[in-house]
């Protein structure tokens, strides 16, 4: 009459599973987090640099090197000169960022994380 009841919960095998899920999502998370970070940052440089007339009212030149230092003030950096493309057409000026960034995670194992944005401007 009297009947042992089993108590069923996780065990110490499913803990330990879980744990290394966590983990392995915790490091990857936090290795993506500077690249989307430093986008970020260039997005908002960029998007200062579009709101003000008298930045546009310069030439492409100039607007790049006042980028390039604002870059520098924010400790970001571009893998390339390519990556940024100021182009003007008709009247507005087209910031084009398109670049890839490689992140190395476990071994020989990398994630690529690509970024292309393009912002448009009219021109004063």
């Amino acid at each position: 009459m009297d009947k042992h009841i089993r108590q069923k919960g996780i065990s110490t095998l499913s803990i330990l599973l879980l744990l290394i899920v966590g983990s392995v999502g915790f490091s990857l998370g936090f290795k993506l987090l500077a690249p989307y970070s430093t986008h970020t940052t260039v997005v908002s440089i960029i998007e200062d640099i579009i709101a003000d007339p008298a930045e546009l009212s310069k030439s492409r030149a100039e607007i790049r090197r006042d980028i390039e230092r604002r870059f520098t003030i924010n400790q970001v950096a571009l893998p390339g000169r390519d990556a940024l493309q100021i182009t003007q057409d008709t009247g507005e000026l087209i910031f084009t960022l398109d670049y890839e960034e490689r992140v190395p995670l476990y071994g020989n194992i990398d994630a690529v994380v690509v970024f292309k944005d393009e912002f448009k401007a009219i021109k004063p």
